[in-house]
């Protein structure tokens, strides 16, 4: 079978204009031609462009390409030498490869998160939820506090891994809550009560020192900022009153 500049520009994923150009140089000349002097590509010039495409891909010049490939058509290279040096080559770029992802894995690990990540590294830890969108105003409301400042500090240390695993930590306190909700566990119950403190904990742990006063206006601002209260009622309608009873009966539990 042959097959036109056409159809071997499409099986290869190249241009017509690179194969005229291959032809030009003498790099890959096809095996035959039409009535009508259209280039015909068979079998043998489609096992060499394959070659080609190989040793470009590891960055060889043509000129080498070219010589590479004529010596094993001359029989000065052995098949089987040039399958092992082949091998070879692909060894080596692997490896270069493998230490550039490690680079740049380093270096994602690196960047501080917060407002410096992606775009797609935010749809990934918080889906819709922007959180510039409220850091002025938590900056307004906050910014002299120590809480906030030791926020800042830890935050701007933070991995997206470290931000996969806060948001997993949540969503398991939240989804715990829901559940509760579900089997009619009263939010003044040592088990609400338990999971409020486990709420604070996290918050503690993740972000400032979470003292119950603290906690507690946390919970009435789940139920009075429409912003909030409106997440915990997509998951559960009433989980934000639910929570907030859950937390101020841990507070008071504890006072």
């Amino acid at each position: 079978m042959s097959y036109s500049v056409g159809e071997v520009a499409s099986f290869a994923s190249v241009t017509v204009r690179t194969l005229h150009h291959y032809d030009e140089i003498g790099l890959l000349s096809p095996g035959g031609r039409s009535h009508a002097g259209h280039r015909r590509y068979d079998d043998a010039d489609l096992d060499r462009l394959q070659q080609i495409l190989f040793y470009r891909e590891l960055g060889f010049p043509l000129d080498e390409v070219a010589a590479l490939l004529d010596g094993q058509a001359s029989g000065e290279t052995d098949p089987q030498a040039h399958l092992r040096r082949q091998h070879e080559l692909l060894t080596v770029r692997i490896e270069k490869l493998q230490k550039m992802a490690e680079a740049v894995e380093h270096a994602m690990e690196a960047r501080k998160m917060g407002i410096n990540l992606t775009p797609e590294e935010k749809f990934e830890v918080f889906g819709e939820y922007d959180p510039e969108r409220y850091e002025e105003e938590s900056r307004r409301r906050w910014g002299d506090s120590e809480p906030y400042r030791e926020s800042q500090r830890r935050v701007a240390t933070y991995t997206k891994e470290d931000w996969l695993r806060i948001k997993a930590e949540g969503a398991g306190n939240t989804n715990a809550f829901a559940a509760l909700m579900e089997a009619a566990v009263a939010p003044d119950s040592e088990s609400a009560m338990d999971l409020a403190e486990q709420h604070r904990e996290q918050i503690s742990r993740n972000f400032y020192d979470c003292t119950y006063e603290i906690h507690t206006g946390l919970a009435e601002m789940y139920v009075a900022d429409e912003r909030f209260s409106s997440t915990f009622e997509q998951i559960r309608p009433g989980l934000a009153g639910y929570l907030r009873a859950a937390i101020l009966a841990n507070a008071a539990r504890r006072s």
